[in-house]
């Protein structure tokens, strides 16, 4: 593994491809025996750090249309903090239905998890039939995995009744020093960011491209007024900076006065943070409290001079999609994925159903949607919002922080690279936008 790391590092990518491959690689997993360790337990009482384990791993071999490649870099996503407390399921029974599918796939349904659904990183090895990849390019990869033997998944990829996300319901992810990719994962490193700052993007921008601006989406327009839930984490982020590009307006939820300062180096102008202003949609466990949606909209209100949102960008689910179905305005539209406060939603019908509501379910993006995301990168339209860095030792503790909301942007981790700062092609690119790349870097995290 040094071996190749120096080559890397010294920029003697050609030379990758001759290089053996190690036989075993580090990679941060889960243990199909431990998936009853927090039986009993509250989710928010889950302790990723105990089901969390560096291992050394087998490494797999590339068949047919698959990559494998040398992870320079990864990040920490939700779909890791749901893994890691084995909720909704434990991710082995993905494993286990995925491995039945082909003698292929066979190789996913291990005793081990390897985590994990970013990367930015070089091509190590191709298998038979890549043809758009050679050894020694620089990548990042998106998450969905498709096999595309059904037509449903011909014209939107999202729809392939075998979609997967890769490293959740899939083995062999990024937060490793290797990963095994399918080919058509992989797009062009952005040449400007270092290798970090390009393996913070993927999962999150692709997701919020898909379901603010795509037509399988929100259909942002200019004009706009966008409600954004989390507006300074990791999804939220590039939900605000597209609401910005657009000629939209955000109105930036939030919950420290920390966070709200991000918001605003960001450029948006409108922010409401909930813990100040002591938000409180449920009465109990059972009960929301419509008063406080209308409080809640009455803010809203207030801030964008009379009018109510046309998108509400929603992913914390079972807390706020009450708030978010009342307080769209008439024939708006609430885009939902994720669910990261808990997937059973219960809202007022009335208010979608009389004021001619939409609500439109979203999941990661397909094969051109990731593309067109990882372009707005890659030309400085949308910049990471990379806010700590950590070495893969550290993954377990990142992944508890995350878990508790005890950060804001995208939590990078180091994998192969052995600092923060390299992988930069681009220093006149970088140097027009050092700002913005930098700008979740400044202050602490702080809920």
């Amino acid at each position: 593994m040094q071996k190749i790391l120096d080559a890397i590092l010294a920029g003697e990518l050609g030379e990758v491809g001759n290089l053996p491959v190690p036989e075993f690689y580090r990679g941060v997993t889960l243990h199909a025996d431990e998936t009853e360790m927090f039986e009993g337990l509250a989710g928010r009482d889950k302790d990723p750090r105990r089901s969390l384990h560096l291992d050394e791993v087998a490494t797999p071999e590339p068949a047919a249309g698959e990559v494998l490649v040398a992870v320079m870099a990864s990040g920490i996503n939700h779909n890791t903090v749901w893994s890691s407390i084995f909720e909704p399921l434990p991710t082995f029974g993905f494993l286990s239905r995925y491995g039945r599918t082909s003698p292929q796939a066979a190789r996913h349904d291990l005793p081990h998890h390897v985590l994990g659904s970013d990367l930015a990183g070089v091509v190590l090895r191709c298998g038979e039939g890549v043809v758009a990849w050679r050894p020694g390019d620089e990548v990042v990869a998106h998450c969905l995995s498709v096999e595309l033997h059904h037509p449903d998944g011909h014209a939107d990829t999202m729809l392939d009744p075998e979609q997967r996300i890769w490293g959740f319901e899939t083995n062999f992810g990024g937060l490793a020093e290797l990963a095994l990719v399918k080919a058509n994962q992989l797009m062009p490193k952005p040449r400007h960011l270092t290798w970090e700052e390009s393996a913070a993007s993927g999962l999150v921008n692709s997701t919020a491209y898909r379901q603010l601006v795509s037509d399988k989406g929100a259909r942002l327009k200019q004009g706009d007024t966008v409600l954004i839930w989390g507006a300074s984490g990791g999804l939220g982020s590039y939900a605000t900076q597209m609401v910005l590009n657009g000629g939209a307006t955000p109105v930036c939820v939030v919950s420290s006065p920390q966070k709200a300062e991000v918001c605003r180096r960001m450029g948006a102008e409108l922010v409401i943070d909930r813990s100040a202003e002591g938000y409180r949609f449920w009465k109990d466990e059972q009960t929301q409290d419509p008063r406080e949606w209308r409080r809640f909209g009455a803010r809203i209100r207030e801030l964008t001079g009379g009018d109510d949102p046309d998108i509400v960008f929603e992913h914390p689910g079972r807390e706020t999609f009450g708030a978010s179905v009342y307080v769209a305005r008439r024939g708006g539209t609430i885009v939902s994925c994720a669910s990261t406060s808990g997937f059973q939603h219960t809202y007022d019908n009335r208010y979608l159903w009389m004021h001619l509501k939409r609500i439109v379910g979203t999941h990661f993006a397909n094969y051109r949607e990731a593309w067109e995301a990882n372009r707005l990168i890659a030309k400085g339209h949308i910049h990471p919002t990379l806010s700590q860095v950590v070495p893969l030792e550290s993954t377990a503790q990142a992944v508890h922080d995350v878990h508790h909301n005890l950060h804001q942007g995208k939590v990078g981790v180091l994998c192969l690279a052995p600092g923060e700062g390299l992988g930069v092609g681009d220093p006149e690119l970088r140097a027009r936008h050092e700002t913005a790349i930098n700008r979740f870097r400044v202050g602490p995290a702080n809920d």
